[in-house]
């Protein structure tokens, strides 16, 4: 008896938290706001008088991130199953309204919604990525077995491409659209690793890719992204205009060197690559920082995505795994298409570098999701004997 009672006190029971998945969130997020003042307060001077101005933005929107990522890394992730249904229709609805008077243009192209009184604009495709993960997650749970049947896989493929064509057709945003069709195939695939099924939709898409790439190269099909596949085959083609930007990236990424040229040092950031403090905010890094830097971050999503990996091996349940998976998927997916269009590997899209690229709804909606992530952690039972 008195061994037994010995040994229950000995057995503890403690729940898990990532210390290293926080650490690694908050570097990114601080060195983001770095690299954002050293990219931008030459533009923020000359176009706001304030060298700080996308600094103090950011900042705002980071901090209620990091509140909104608080709140729900404490509640149960569980409490969120119940709102799969709503959110998907939510983010719908939120991106309807960017062809109402509520939607805010800028770069000529609408995709914001201003929110009355706030001064605040909310971009629908990051609401959109974060009601995806969680519809995809609890539709795994209900269908179980189902999902390795064909019917199973085209309905958790295709599930999300009404909410990926309402963002494509009605914001003109093909990028976030294309992520929200990534994120739903990976999670199809870590749910049911079917290779068969993989292979034939991959050798169709990639047929259909090429196709299209060679359409819109050989002038058969015209349009701005057409000019955009011209301009990623040959840059110098059209140097002053849709090979610009590109140009620009690239000489700031070889000017860099291996060492980079210090911090705040960049030249291409007065006014020659527009908007640097965005999308292209990885050429920045690269001159500034060098190649070290570049791969010093590189290395940080490296490790933040391999921290993930191991809360979704260890999660309590399929739902809470799935969740994990998801934002995975969106993180990955994002920073590897970012430094591919910075690189010129693929054509050029607006992908913003995850936590560290200028956006306010971005950085909020990503720290939204770590909080799930670390929401699931907490739940995972450390047994010491």
């Amino acid at each position: 008896m008195a061994t037994s009672v010995k040994r229950r006190r000995k057995e503890q029971t403690e729940y898990f938290f990532d210390y290293s998945l926080l650490f690694v969130v908050l570097f990114l997020l601080g060195f983001g706001l770095i690299m954002i003042y050293s990219a931008s307060s030459y533009c923020a001077t000359e176009d706001f008088g304030d060298p700080a101005h996308y600094l103090k933005k950011q900042l705002v929107a980071s901090i209620l991130g990091l509140i909104a990522m608080i709140f729900v890394a404490n509640i149960p992730y569980h409490f969120w199953k119940m709102f799969y249904g709503v959110g998907y229709i939510v983010a719908a609805i939120l991106i309807c309204l960017v062809k109402t008077p509520l939607g805010v243009k800028s770069h000529g192209a609408t995709r914001w919604i201003g929110i009355p009184g706030t001064g605040f604009n909310l971009q629908p495709a990051e609401v959109a990525k974060i009601c995806v993960i969680l519809f995809l997650s609890v539709m795994v749970c209900k269908l179980g077995k189902k999902i390795k049947t064909w019917g199973g896989f085209f309905f958790m493929v295709l599930s999300p491409l009404p909410i990926a064509g309402l963002i494509y057709v009605l914001t003109k945003n093909l990028s976030s659209a294309l992520i929200i069709m990534g994120i739903a195939v990976l999670m199809v695939f870590v749910a049911s690793p079917d290779y068969k099924k993989f292979i034939v939709m991959g050798t169709a898409v990639v047929a259909i890719g090429s196709i299209a790439v060679y359409l819109m190269a050989t002038g058969v099909i015209t349009s701005f992204r057409s000019d955009r596949i011209t301009a990623w085959l040959n840059p110098e083609s059209d140097a002053q205009d849709k090979g610009f930007q590109t140009l620009q990236a690239l000489y700031a990424i070889g000017s860099g060197g291996v060492w980079g040229k210090g911090l705040g040092q960049s030249m291409q950031k007065l006014s020659f690559i527009p908007e640097s403090q965005n999308d292209m905010i990885f050429s920045i890094i690269c001159e500034e920082l060098g190649l070290f830097g570049a791969i010093a971050i590189m290395l940080m999503f490296i490790l933040l995505i391999w921290r993930m990996t191991v809360i979704a091996n260890n999660a309590p349940d399929l739902f809470g795994a799935m969740l994990v998976v998801g934002v995975i998927g969106h993180i990955a997916i994002q920073a590897v298409l970012n430094v591919a269009v910075v690189t010129n590997t693929i054509p050029n899209t607006g992908i913003s570098l995850p936590f560290i690229s200028y956006g306010g709804s971005s950085v909020i909606f990503l720290l939204i999701e770590i909080g799930l992530v670390l929401s699931v952690a907490k739940r995972i039972q450390l047994k010491e004997m």
